[in-house]
């Protein structure tokens, strides 16, 4: 069943400027007589609400609406002529007809809030309410956003506020519901949370779990003394449920909402039963067999014996659908009426949207969903991740290009909400969570309107350059075929003609707004737009700068010059950071210094890599060639048909490349040579299957390399910086090493690299170099420049 919400908007309008003959003018000339009521016994949410009203009339016009509470001064003002706003509790007792218009607002079925409000004018009185107390809140915030206030990210520096000298309020009759109970996000890894609750209120966003139970991983302490392995449960052993019903019977009869979610591992089972239920489907994503079947077993037997001994229970057992129990189940099964699920689709896609035809994974996802939803019966919440790309850099990852199609089918799914684990990091989500919230509280917003207003609101004098810059972002991210996450995937993205797209727009923005860093007094906002250009130069230089530092490295063999941008960029992220904590996650994760995966970690290994072709360990014998020539082999014959030293055909490659773009790559013959850099993984460079899902199984680099006569009997290695995958390596026809790697790429040494010793296994001149790799994810082959060293 699709789930819409109803709008009902009779007339609406809030003016600035001039005023219409029916216009309340609420100031004019920095002047008012306007009051604001709101009740004594006011919520939370609905007194914050009154305080903002009128701080940001204030900030608009140099005039503060009084607030009253005390029932005399209420009274009084009713009788008044002046204009009158009347908050939440105070608003549906003034006009009782109001409570009614908040129940019919919305069609869908209420399981845990529902967020209504209502705006109404009459004559000099202004009706500003919702549902509940914070849909107090939310009704003043949608005042506040039609006189043009914006709250773009969190803190000052993301609020815009206009300067009116005249504020007006015209006929005004408008009410909404929200399609989505849950329309939050929670900050994780420590990132700084400066002003998220005000950001989230004032975007329509729910604070906190509000009422969905906690989903946090758990599992593990009540099943610990069934002594099994961490990851190991007989799901559906009738002792399973009964146990762990017996650890949770109090929590459910107290009616206090739990947990059950499994822990942050992969799953199994032993157990007969079991094994039979999981071989109905295999999870490519986890390459395991899905336990989702039996363990949603497990939580209905759970869930049906706690309510046959409680049957007045309303507590709610929250689970997460998430590692290799994302898939939904193969039986036809419903879950009980106290689970609730979050699906949390972690290794899958995060840039593109659920109808991108260059997603299958995205698809694939969006079947997930519809079948989960069905299961949920309505009780279902998306966990998701926005930085998308997980274990990234400073620099941007938009995410609105896949989120404005997402939304609109958790919408109609009937999805309960959305709960996103972002860590703020500003300099890499910018307009994310801005976008997030306006979609989840109207899924068809109009999106280019938004970044329109956008431009303009934040960026005032330079909004023309900055458009054209964050639109060769989003294009950027909007147009790729990539389907993987984690910094490996950014030389895909941030190409060098993006960066030069980027680099001169913003030059033009900073000669647009020069003349008010001369200003010797500058109003708030045009201290701000300054704030936000140095911010954007700060962003862009780090960006460019880390591309700089991967090219240096991954293309060019430069790890001095590497290690140099590296460093650089690094200084200006500690300037970033100082200027607004929110900007990144950094300094309060603490994560950094625990290994290669992290930037830092990046550039160390850089320093450790320089140490085998500047003198220190080895002295650089040859940089392997950029590109090589390459061989898919999706049916395992190239061993046989002699790939490793055989004749290398590029005739068809030489006269029919340009015709194979980017995206078409993936119809290319796979049974025909072809060249493939050595600086970007395969998938990056189209090395896909014709139905554009990621290329898995074994392929084929060869390349040449001529050994100086000197150099043939020294101490040879031949290093491969960056190389995903279970590997072998052939010399002239030979196989001289294999490589183990764990499947799931993810699961292995970020650094990812292979020195093997060749030593008396290279002849003087010529030599003949294949490397075969096996591709079981979907992230393979190299994305470093190898070479070779001789040991000093």
């Amino acid at each position: 069943m699709k789930l819409f919400p109803l709008i009902i908007i009779l007339i609406l309008s809030t003016s600035v400027g001039m005023a219409a003959d029916n216009d309340l003018v609420i100031v004019d000339q920095a002047t008012t007589t306007a009051v604001i009521v709101v009740a004594g016994n006011a919520g939370e949410e609905e007194n914050l609400a009154a305080r903002d009203l009128a701080k940001y009339i204030g900030l608009m016009s140099g005039a503060v609406p009084a607030i009253i509470s005390s029932p005399d001064a209420i009274a009084e003002a009713g009788k008044s002529s002046t204009p009158v706003f009347y908050i939440g509790r105070e608003a549906l007792k003034a006009d009782s007809s109001l409570t009614d218009v908040l129940k019919k607002t919305g069609s869908h079925k209420k399981i845990i809030r529902r967020d209504a409000i209502v705006l109404r004018r009459s004559g000099n009185r202004i009706y500003l309410a919702g549902s509940n107390d914070a849909s107090h809140y939310f009704a003043v915030a949608e005042l506040l956003h039609r006189w043009g206030c914006r709250w773009f990210m969190p803190t000052e520096f993301g609020e815009c506020i206009p300067d009116h000298k005249r504020l007006t309020i015209g006929d005004l009759d408008y009410s909404y519901a929200p399609p989505f109970e849950i329309r939050t996000y929670w900050i994780s890894w420590l990132g700084d949370n400066s002003g998220k609750e005000e950001f989230q209120r004032r975007n329509f966003m729910t604070t906190g779990r509000n009422g969905f139970p906690p989903t946090g991983h758990a599992i593990g302490k009540y099943i610990k003394d069934l002594g099994k392995s961490a990851g190991t449960l007989a799901f559906t052993a009738p002792e399973t449920a009964k146990h762990i019903a017996a650890q949770v019977d109090g929590m459910y009869a107290a009616g206090t909402d739990f947990s059950l979610s499994m822990e942050d591992l992969t799953y199994t089972s032993p157990y007969p039963g079991d094994q039979k239920l999981m071989r109905l489907q295999w999870d490519k994503y986890f390459l395991r067999w899905s336990v989702t079947d039996p363990f949603l077993q497990l939580y209905n037997n759970i869930a049906k014996i706690l309510r046959k001994k409680h049957p007045a229970s309303k507590a709610k057992i929250g689970f997460l659908a998430y590692a290799n129990m994302t898939i939904p189940p193969v039986r036809d099964m419903k879950a009980e009426q106290p689970l609730f699920c979050q699906l949390a689709p972690i290794d899958i896609d995060p840039i593109h949207g659920m109808d991108s035809l260059q997603s299958p994974p995205r698809q694939e996802y969006k079947e997930f969903l519809y079948k989960w939803a069905k299961v949920m019966d309505g009780r279902l919440a998306i966990y998701d991740y926005d930085q998308g790309m997980l274990v990234w850099r400073d620099i941007p990852n938009p995410s609105h290009q896949a989120f404005v199609q997402d939304v609109k089918h958790y919408r109609d799914a009937g999805i309960l909400g959305i709960n996103t684990e972002s860590r703020n990091a500003i300099a890499t989500t910018f307009l994310n969570l801005y976008l997030r919230g306006r979609l989840m509280w109207n899924p068809d917003a109009d999106v280019p309107a938004l970044l329109d207003d956008f431009y303009t609101s934040f960026y005032g004098p330079a909004a023309e350059p900055m458009r054209d810059y964050w639109n060769a972002v989003f294009m950027a991210w909007q147009e790729t075929i990539v389907t993987e996450h984690e910094f490996f995937v950014a030389p895909a993205i941030y190409t060098p003609r993006v960066l030069k797209e980027m680099k001169t727009h913003l030059e033009q923005a900073e000669i647009l707004t020069a003349a008010l860093s001369n200003k010797v007094e500058p109003t708030r906002n045009e201290r701000l737009y300054l704030d936000r250009i140095k911010f954007t130069r700060m962003s862009f230089d780090i960006t460019n700068m880390y591309m700089g530092m991967v090219k240096a490295a991954a293309t060019k063999i430069n790890y001095n010059k590497a290690i140099e941008l590296g460093e650089q960029a690094l200084v200006i992220r500690e300037k970033l950071t100082a200027m607004n904590g929110t900007f990144t996650t950094y300094k309060k994760m603490k994560v950094e210094g625990r290994g290669y995966a992290w930037w830092p970690g990046e550039v160390k290994q850089y320093r450790e890599l320089l140490q085998f072709v500047n003198g220190e360990q080895g002295e650089l014998i040859a940089k392997l060639p950029l590109e090589w020539a390459f061989m898919r082999d999706p049916k395992n014959i190239g061993i046989k048909n002699k790939y490793a030293a055989g004749p290398v055909d590029l005739t068809f490659w030489n006269a029919a490349h340009t015709t194979y773009t980017l995206d078409l790559r993936k119809d290319y013959r796979a049974d025909t040579w072809e060249m493939l850099r050595t600086d970007l993984y395969m998938q990056a460079q189209g090395i896909r299957n014709p139905d554009r899902q990621s290329y898995t199984g074994y392929a084929w680099y060869r390349t040449d390399v001529v050994i100086p006569d000197d150099k043939a009997g020294a101490e040879l290695h031949l290093r491969f910086p960056g190389l995903f995958n279970e590997c072998r390596l052939y010399i002239n026809g030979d196989e001289v090493a294999h490589r183990e790697q764990k499947d799931i790429w993810w699961q292995n040494d970020y650094r990812f690299e292979w020195d093997v010793d060749v030593t008396g296994k290279m002849n003087a001149g010529n030599n003949v170099i294949a490397l075969r790799v096996n591709s079981k994810h979907h992230m393979a082959g190299m994305f470093r420049r190898p070479f070779i060293y001789a040991v000093k």
